[in-house]
């Protein structure tokens, strides 16, 4: 996105390696504001709708999920946050997160011990399936 001058959708999504449906959708609920729109129509991405779309796509990298991204850019948006502002919901997200990799720890502790309790034979009867099918 080296070059700032404004650009129609298809190759705003390929500079910043996304689909054109992502874009689409991050309009449809309003994470991008509406484009400008040439007289026939295409839309026009500016240099400030690029740099938001990357904004969004790295918070998404980071895990962000689009409610968080929703009021980060809302805070943005006002011209009037404070950093301390961005770091209460960044410490919101860095909980969430950390909460997640309990759980998939505990996930894979879990698929570890059904794992062990399988010998790999060439028989039918296989205690994978049965702790998954008797839950």
């Amino acid at each position: 996105m080296a070059d700032r001058r404004p650009i129609k959708r298809g190759a705003l999504a390929k500079s910043v390696g996304c689909n054109i449906e992502t874009i689409r959708y991050y309009e449809k609920i309003a994470l991008l504001n509406p484009p400008e729109r040439t007289p026939s129509g295409h839309r026009l991405y500016s240099a400030g709708d690029q740099a938001r779309l990357g904004f969004i796509l790295r918070g998404r990298e980071l895990g962000f999920s689009l409610e968080e991204l929703k009021s980060l850019l809302s805070l943005v948006d006002s011209d009037r946050y404070t950093c301390g502002e961005v770091l209460s919901l960044t410490r919101d997200h860095i909980d969430s997160v950390k909460r997640k990799i309990a759980d998939l720890k505990k996930l894979e502790r879990t698929l570890v011990g059904v794992a062990a309790q399988c010998d790999g034979a060439d028989v039918a009867d296989c205690p994978i399936v049965d702790t998954l099918w008797k839950g």
